[in-house]
């Protein structure tokens, strides 16, 4: 990325991580597609890897796990033989889990499904992540409770909540979901504290993905093209969400809370990981 000063480059990651597409953010910069695409992929590559290297031992008290539903070049059911030969394509779920206490994202991960197996990779990097006996919270999904007790060997104090929706007398007249009528607290295993079994936060993160990556947001051409590219942003949105979003109601970013870092980074920082 030697064609672009650093200046440059934090004005396309801030207007990416602000919800613009490529396109927009080549109107708004002037800077030429390919070099975005360069620059975010190369960008996401050092995300990940710094992210990794650096949310180890924490210590949390109280985990969400969630996951988010998107898709690559195309829905799953418009797959064609074409499409396919291009390339992934399809189903792209994006596991979540949250300190919610810190806010911080601990471990993310994009998977073709949302299965065991997928639950499986993914709890065990949760694990791997914290220091100490945690709480965890997850929805009632039946993929979750043999994971959550291989990965922390049952050393876990785990609970579900299970939602109930009602008919929706409109049916699919409109684009959203069912009416959640109530929400059941369950608990799997462990002594979980029951006023912490909640799925809020993590729930909380979708809007905030869906508005901050506009490769999530519904009902547009804004789709990710191709899963390298998809992971690319999600790797730079979580790392701009950790180290440099300030939360509201903590007036610190989640890695300041979570004691990962002791200062408020900016753009310009994460530029300076590739360096």
């Amino acid at each position: 990325m030697n064609k672009l000063d650093a200046a440059k480059r934090a004005q396309v990651i801030s207007a990416l991580v602000e919800g613009n597409s490529i396109r927009s953010t080549v109107r708004m910069t002037g800077v030429a597609k390919n070099t975005i695409q360069k620059l975010l992929l190369e960008l996401g590559v050092a995300s990940s890897e710094y992210l990794d290297r650096t949310l180890r031992n924490l210590k949390a008290e109280r985990v969400q796990i969630d996951e988010i539903w998107s898709f690559v070049a195309a829905k799953q059911k418009n797959i064609t033989p074409a499409i396919a030969a291009r390339g992934y394509a399809g189903d792209a779920w994006t596991f979540v889990a949250i300190d919610a206490d810190s806010k911080l994202v601990l471990s993310w991960m994009v998977a073709a499904d949302r299965n065991t197996e997928m639950a499986k990779n993914f709890l065990r990097d949760v694990a791997r992540r914290v220091s100490n006996r945690i709480q965890v919270t997850t929805d009632g999904h039946s993929m979750y409770f043999k994971p959550v007790m291989e990965a922390f060997d049952g050393s876990v104090d785990y609970a579900q909540i299970v939602k109930v929706y009602g008919s929706d007398p409109e049916g699919e007249k409109r684009y959203s979901p069912a009416t959640c009528i109530a929400c059941e607290k369950h608990v799997a295993h462990g002594d979980p504290d029951r006023k912490h079994i909640s799925t809020s936060y993590v729930e909380r993160q979708n809007p905030t993905i869906r508005m901050g990556v506009r490769r999530f947001t519904r009902l547009t051409n804004a789709f990710s093209k191709k899963i390298e590219n998809h992971v690319a942003m999600l790797a730079v949105h979580y790392m701009h969400y950790n180290f440099v979003r300030i939360h509201q109601t903590l007036r610190v970013t989640p890695a300041m809370a979570a004691g990962v870092t002791d200062r408020l980074w900016s753009i310009k920082d994460i530029i300076g990981i590739l360096d």
